[in-house]
């Protein structure tokens, strides 16, 4: 039994005429009344019920429409499935974000690949520090992460997205938080809450380098892994911090964002993925990553200029 027999049959039994089967299948009429018959000898009994006027459907037709319609559907369906495979529309991706980058990128990314990759089912992990989305990713647990470079493991290949400056992070009780921008030379004596120094943060590092440029070490009260733990530590007045300016995105009551002053400090934002890695559906997500994160600098840069 072929698959083209189910084919033929459904057409002919749905049209109840051989002739307009035919042209509904694109061949002959003397070859499909001969594949028909073909069928019928392989199962055993007659399917249709001929006459010179009309086609009619035998009990053994009729028992065999329905399931055979429902076989044709599924096989449709794993052929598309495949295909969109191949085009990278369908799979599985789990992508890790940084801590600093959860709040603006993730709902972003997640909301374009819901709407360009609708069949890729996505396992989001926020508030992961870059060490140890670089061990998940050589272990296979991510897929793609969304990190602070440098990364320096051979088996990733990383691609630098954007850059973006230091915000001070104050208590909204602070003398300085009602200032249009602050000079960082002033938080030299204020207690810091700051990323982890011992998990190597990118962060943490460029928050020691901003300071040490303005002529002081900062003084770390507290030293937390999560994003939201440190702005909600600020918030609460145990110190003052810098963050990456995307964290502005995440509301904590208590916490206000100002630029700094005369601070060049950058930190820059790059997908790590594995470098064997060549499934269409993680070339599928790089692109939708790329090019929405485009459309929202750009969109940024439109608010920025019409304030």
């Amino acid at each position: 039994m072929e698959l083209r027999h189910l084919r033929y049959f459904v057409a002919v039994a749905e049209e109840r005429h051989f002739g307009r089967a035919a042209e509904r299948l694109h061949i002959a009429q003397p070859p499909l009344s001969q594949q028909i018959r073909r069928f019928e000898e392989e199962i055993g009994e007659p399917l249709l019920y001929r006459t010179t006027r009309s086609v009619e459907l035998a009990p053994a037709g009729e028992a065999l429409l329905e399931r055979a319609r429902e076989i044709l559907a599924a096989f449709d369906s794993a052929v598309e499935d495949a295909r969109r495979a191949a085009r990278g529309e369908y799979g599985r991706l789990a992508i890790g974000f940084t801590g600093s980058s959860t709040y603006a990128m993730l709902p972003t990314i997640a909301a374009a690949m819901r709407t360009e990759l609708p069949g890729v089912v996505l396992d989001l992990r926020g508030e992961l520090l870059t060490p140890a989305q670089v061990a998940r990713l050589i272990d296979g647990t991510l897929d793609l992460g969304l990190l602070r470079p440098p990364v320096r493991e051979r088996e990733l290949s990383t691609e630098v997205l954007h850059s973006e400056p230091l915000l001070a992070v104050l208590p909204n009780t602070h003398p300085l938080a009602n200032a249009d921008a602050v000079p960082l030379e002033l938080l030299r004596d204020e207690p810091f809450v700051t990323y982890p120094s011992h998990f190597r943060s990118v962060v943490h590092d460029a928050v020691e380098d901003a300071c040490a440029a303005h002529g002081f070490k900062p003084v770390a009260a507290h030293e937390v892994a999560e994003t939201a733990t440190l702005v909600s530590f600020v918030a609460a007045g145990l110190g003052v911090s810098l963050v990456p300016a995307s964290v502005r995105n995440m509301t904590v009551e208590g916490a206000v964002y100002r630029p700094l002053i005369h601070d060049a400090t950058r930190v820059e934002l790059a997908v790590a993925w594995r470098r064997d890695d060549d499934r269409p559906v993680l070339t599928g997500a790089l692109d939708v990553i790329r090019r929405s994160l485009r459309e929202a600098a750009t969109e940024q840069k439109v608010h920025a200029s019409g304030r």
